[in-house]
């Protein structure tokens, strides 16, 4: 018979009733091989003596059980428990003594208590560590992933502990900057100094290093990685320091390394006064909830206390999702905010007509739209409908509902597009611009242009992560193609200071910092993963990158500023951009012809009539009709219809 299998078999109970039989043999046998040692020959007591043994079990057992010896189980028995057995052992021995001698059953001399003490707690405390190997030990068929904590703190001791209880990681010891902690010994791992860390890699064949320094700095944070980032391992981390304040620290939480401590950005610490301004204590509506940008927007202004917020998303999942979510923040938080869940279009005049029937709405946070280049550029109907006309009709309702403030989330590609997208966005900031420029307009219609954020729906991050999991190739579309990077957090806390700035009518920008090289990004992602580019040098690596060629619409670098006109505000990751602009009467005209194209579903048409709205627009197409060359430089990547 397989007796660890019979044993794992075993309910808690009947494994409880096991222990208790197995420390009293251990009682009753420490006790003769104590007397024994005594008196130099095997002790066989006589007469009353025997009550000395059924005396400590009706002692130690109740003891055991009331200190949680036996509620402890032995799959999870921790340096803890060690110090209950030692309290627990140490307690039944004194009342034991106390007792026979009390009783004057036989002569209990140091000897005999020292031993016996000394040997009940090594003994209870070896059984249950050789039952926790035994029946707890991971398989050897198992994969166990060796791993290095960098960071020999409290988090790291925290992180050890939880890992230790996880059959698939296997801690090798620590990893500090302080090189006064080399040598010492935490939990029974060994602290190394960084130094060492290439020897140690090698030796124990580490897997995995985890990064457990929530509180560093962003600077010292990327300098670590930065250190890291050439050798052969996977490199993750634990959530910052105010993540791991909402709760305890779970092997779940280990995570791949940000991509935003790639980028080397540090974060600014926002404006106190602007970030309430539009929110706190007013009724506030943000489209497109449900989606990477929007639900951001939702979870920073329930921080900022609304009197009620607006979901309004044309996804029923995605909405049902966000409203899941901002209602557990609330309740957590004790807050009394009203959620209005909205399911349709910005284009549903029965929706909006509900809900701006109170003329309530102070502050419109615009995030819906269809941003995939690739995809609106095929269906240039639908981009422009929903982008164009969908925000078009929303502003015309929120200016006629008096609403405060209206901030339009836009996008880099709005300068100077090659794509549909891009373009259509671009004439949603001039339908704002010229609606803010009426006579009887009270609304601060405003808009916030920014880059791609790390994490959004068909962002590269995602992508490329998931093709390093399943072993390659990472694809990226160009050699040279480079994007602007921030991460989601950050850019929604700067669009929700810029509105709080907004007098009407301006177009902000977002700093983004420097530009990043996509395929260096891949490359730095490879390697973090513990992983190698296979390429020309090294052929035997493990993943390699391959380029796809541009997709139609896409330029090879972006643009944050049409022209040269630009000056700063009160926060230095704001920008102010001031751009020539249509009149809403000639705009008009422009709009009402670009719907009628629309209804031909003519592609080529419809691009021209964009390129005759929006200054600096150049299609990727070739018309029939006239060639309308690409801004690229590089003409081998313009394609025909």
């Amino acid at each position: 018979m397989d007796i660890k299998n019979y044993l794992l078999q075993k309910s808690r109970s009947e494994k409880r009733v096991y222990l208790v039989i197995l420390d009293a043999l251990l009682i009753f046998f420490v006790i003769l091989a104590s007397f024994s040692l005594q008196e130099n020959k095997i002790y066989v007591p006589t007469g009353i003596e025997w009550w000395i043994f059924p005396i400590a079990f009706g002692i130690s057992l109740p003891v055991y059980m009331k200190l949680g010896l036996y509620r402890a189980v032995l799959q999870y028995f921790r340096g803890q428990a060690v110090i209950t057995i030692f309290i627990a052992t140490l307690l039944s021995t004194l009342v034991w003594v106390g007792v026979v001698s009390l009783l004057t059953i036989t002569e209990l001399s140091p000897i005999v208590v020292t031993v016996y003490w000394l040997a009940i707690f090594m003994l209870v405390t070896v059984v249950r560590l050789a039952a926790q190997y035994v029946l707890y030990k991971p398989s050897q068929e198992k994969s166990e992933k060796k791993v290095l904590i960098y960071g020999a703190g409290a988090t790291g001791t925290q992180l050890t502990n939880i890992l230790k209880s996880d059959s698939s990681y296997s801690v090798a010891g620590f990893i500090d900057d302080d090189a006064s902690l080399a040598g010492w010994n935490i939990l029974g791992l060994k602290v190394y100094s960084t130094s060492q860390l290439v020897s140690i890699i090698e030796n124990k064949k580490i897997d995995e290093i985890i990064l457990a320094m929530p509180s560093i700095g962003r600077t010292k944070r990327q300098e670590i990685i930065n250190r890291l980032e050439s050798l052969p391992v996977n490199i993750r981390s634990i959530p910052d320091f105010l993540d791991l304040a909402h709760g305890k620290l779970k092997v779940s939480d280990i995570k791949d390394i940000d991509i935003d401590d790639l980028l080397g950005r540090n974060v600014i610490e926002p404006d106190k006064k602007l970030l309430p301004a539009n929110i706190n204590n007013k009724v506030v509506m943000v489209t497109g909830a449900g989606g990477s940008i929007g639900s951001e927007l939702c979870r920073q202004i329930i921080n900022l206390s609304p009197k009620k917020l607006i979901l309004l998303e044309q996804s029923e999942f995605a909405l049902y999702q966000i409203e899941q979510e901002l209602e557990e923040l609330i309740t957590k938080a004790s807050l009394s905010i009203k959620l209005v869940k909205a399911l349709g279009s910005i284009s549903n005049a029965t929706l909006l007509k509900r809900l701006f029937a109170n003329k309530d709405i102070n502050t419109i946070y615009h995030a819906a739209a269809y941003k995939h280049v690739p995809l609106v550029e095929e269906n240039p109907v639908a981009g422009l409908s929903n982008n164009v006309f969908g925000t078009r009709f929303l502003a015309e309702h929120a200016l006629n509902a008096d609403v405060e403030t209206f901030i339009l989330i836009s996008t880099d590609k709005a300068v100077r597009p090659t794509n549909v997208m891009g373009c259509s966005k671009r004439i949603t900031e001039l339908v704002l611009q010229a609606l803010s420029e009426k006579p009887d307009c009270k609304t601060i219609f405003t808009m916030v242009r920014f880059g791609n954020v790390l994490g959004s729906s068909g962002s590269v991050v995602p992508k490329f992560r998931q093709q390093i999991n399943e072993g390659g190739p990472v694809t990226v579309t160009h050699k040279e193609i480079t994007r602007f990077f921030m991460s989601i957090p950050e850019a929604v806390q700067l669009v929700i200071q810029a509105g709080a700035m907004a007098k009407g009518g301006e177009v902000f920008v977002l700093d983004m910092g420097d530009s990043v090289k996509i395929v260096e990004l891949a490359k730095r992602m490879i390697k973090l993963a513990g992983l190698t580019v296979k390429d020309d040098d090294n052929p035997e690596g493990d993943i390699a990158i391959e380029y796809s060629g541009l997709r139609p619409g896409e330029k090879l670098y972006e643009e944050l500023l049409i022209g040269d006109n630009v000056s700063g505000t009160q926060h230095k990751r704001i920008m102010k951009a001031s751009e020539i602009h249509i009149k809403w009467s000639e705009l008009e005209e422009h709009l009402s012809t670009l719907q009628e194209i629309m209804m031909t579903d003519n592609s080529d048409d419809i691009k021209e009539k964009l390129a005759d709205i929006v200054d600096g627009y150049k299609p990727w197409v070739v018309s029939e009709k006239k060639v309308i060359k690409s801004k690229l430089a590089d003409v081998r990547h313009i394609k025909p219809a």
